[in-house]
């Protein structure tokens, strides 16, 4: 089985990457099996600046085709906050925080001006140096208050007006159908034999 190792530590996003990856008989690592890496401070003002620097570094230093995603919430009516600082938008990813400060930024933004969307750009990197992109969105709304279990993040607030519940409604495999994260690896999964040339590639 090939291994491909994602440059994150964040449990909930490398499980949403082990459900679409099965299916293409690979396994998932993380940063969580590499201890000694530590945290990788995303200076980039974009996100697939800060997708491309997690996925160059680790892969210098374990000298393995590495795959790193960035990705946050744009609010339209917040000229695109929390954007690439969403994990950190009210501290250090403080899941309740952030949500707890979104909800007060739109506390007077009506429904139809508190559209959003999710975004993903994933990098894909070689210990070579090459660097590959692919990017997925999930078009929503934010809601009043927080509903759903499941998920993480900003999950409890994304609502997806054409199903009228929030993504922390849905379960895993819904949510690995629809999401940004997945819709980038769909337009990964297009290009799949170039990707897994790449992970083979030592």
């Amino acid at each position: 089985m090939r291994k491909l190792v994602i440059a994150t530590g964040n449990v909930g996003k490398a499980q949403e990457f082990v459900g679409i990856f099965s299916q293409y008989d690979v396994e998932i690592l993380t940063l969580k099996d590499f201890p000694e890496i530590g945290e990788i401070e995303e200076t980039g003002t974009t996100f697939a600046e800060n997708a491309a620097l997690k996925a160059q570094t680790v892969a210098k230093i374990l000298n393995t085709t590495v795959l790193a995603d960035d990705s946050g919430l744009i609010v339209d009516a917040l000229d695109g906050a929390p954007g690439i600082h969403s994990a950190r938008y009210a501290g250090d990813h403080n899941d309740a925080k952030n949500n707890e400060k979104l909800l007060d930024e739109l506390k007077d933004v009506p429904d139809e001006k508190r559209t959003a969307r999710f975004h993903c750009t994933l990098a894909i990197a070689t210990p070579h140096g090459e660097v590959d992109y692919f990017e997925g969105d999930c078009e929503g709304q934010i809601a009043h208050e927080l509903s759903g279990e499941n998920g993480f993040g900003y999950d409890p607030l994304f609502l997806l007006p054409d199903r009228g519940i929030t993504m922390a409604n849905l379960k895993p495999e819904e949510k690995n159908q629809i999401s940004h994260r997945a819709n980038a690896i769909k337009a990964l999964g297009k290009n799949i034999e170039k990707v897994l040339e790449k992970i083979d590639k030592k």
